[in-house]
């Protein structure tokens, strides 16, 4: 475990600390207005850029949130096993949520399938006869 810091030096480390946060806030806010055209009316990340974005928003998210747990909570100066403790069950958490929202993504386009085929109108011969196969059992259009 490392040394007690000084009242002082914990002051100097909170307020570094909060100027890091509040630029990389103002940067990811700038960055979103930016995308959605906001900042400047007609520019908006479409195709590769959308993904792009998405990345940097995740990774600003990320670095937030290494930022507050290993200095704010104090994890930096925990001992290995304990920082591991941690770590994991979180790393398996955002593979979870990575991959609910794959699977909700399958469902949904699924669904979508099956709406489509409901939409769908059968047509009928233009006699109007209708032939049934008793091999298979099915109506014969």
């Amino acid at each position: 475990m490392a040394a007690h810091m000084s009242y002082e030096d914990q002051k100097k480390l909170v307020l570094k600390g909060l100027k890091i946060l509040g630029f990389i806030t103002i940067i990811e806010v700038l960055v979103a207005l930016t995308a959605k055209g906001h900042l400047i009316p007609g520019l908006e990340f479409t195709g590769p850029m959308h993904y792009i974005y998405m990345l940097a928003m995740a990774a600003f998210s990320l670095y937030k949130a290494y930022f507050i747990v290993f200095f704010f909570m104090h994890l930096s100066s925990e001992v290995r096993g304990l920082r591991w403790s941690v770590l994991l069950p979180t790393m398996l958490l955002v593979w979870a949520i990575i991959a609910f929202f794959n699977e909700g993504s399958a469902w949904g386009h699924r669904r979508e399938q099956i709406r489509k085929k409901n939409r769908e109108e059968v047509k009928a011969p233009a006699n109007g006869s209708l032939d049934y196969d008793k091999e298979t059992t099915m109506f014969l259009i």
